[in-house]
């Protein structure tokens, strides 16, 4: 499996010719690159700008989901949307968050969206030991590094894939990574030269690409 980071939160997967993408963004309103990716299937936590530019990466009969709760099964890929807030009101601020779990060939991908609590119980078990879990660590909008690494420590992903922190270029008032992998242990932190990475040759790591 193909894993590519396009800024932000827009994180791309590449099995068997099929490509699935987690909130793209649009490029220049957030002051980044446009993500270079068309989708088979686009997954939406959360209706807000930086999140939902689905037509940036759709193509022909493209499949889109956005909040979407439950267990379904689009193309052979378990699909299970669970809900949680993009604060720690109840989404009173920022409103609900769907945190995505997907189950292809035998592998679970977890994206995080803009979380911005930390789960109740029931759904940290769901997140145990998946083989890379997507989390935002920059804090403002979401959850702080320190809480993102609480996550980790408790569900114990077999790799992390941080995102939605500040890199040159962004115009959100977000945290560096640096801030992240200062709480990291146990982890190996694999520093790249490249924003895309083959998910199988990696394990125990936190993975850091280069912003596209």
């Amino acid at each position: 499996m193909q894993v590519s980071w396009h800024g932000h939160a827009c994180v791309s997967l590449s099995f068997d010719k099929y490509v699935v993408v987690f909130d793209p963004h649009d490029g220049t309103s957030i002051g980044l690159k446009r993500p270079n990716v068309k989708a088979d299937l686009v997954l939406v936590t959360h209706d807000h700008f930086d999140h939902n530019a689905t037509q940036v990466v759709s193509k022909d009969k493209t499949r889109v989901l956005k909040m979407h709760y439950g267990e379904t099964l689009v193309d052979n890929i378990k699909v299970t949307g669970l809900k949680t807030y993009h604060d720690k009101q109840k989404g009173r601020r920022r409103g609900e968050n769907a945190l995505y779990i997907i189950e292809v060939g035998g592998m679970r991908i977890a994206h995080l969206g803009d979380l911005g609590e930390i789960p109740d119980q029931p759904i940290m078990e769901k997140l145990k030991g998946v083989n890379l879990l997507i989390i935002p660590v920059g804090g403002t909008f979401t959850i702080e590094p320190i809480e993102a690494w609480s996550i980790v420590e408790k569900t114990q992903p077999i790799n992390v894939l941080p995102i939605h922190y500040w890199i040159p270029g962004a115009t959100l008032p977000l945290k560096p990574i640096d801030e992240f992998l200062k709480y990291v242990k146990g982890y190996e932190v694999a520093r790249l030269d490249t924003n895309t990475f083959e998910l199988e040759k990696y394990r125990n790591s936190v993975v850091v690409p280069t912003p596209p």
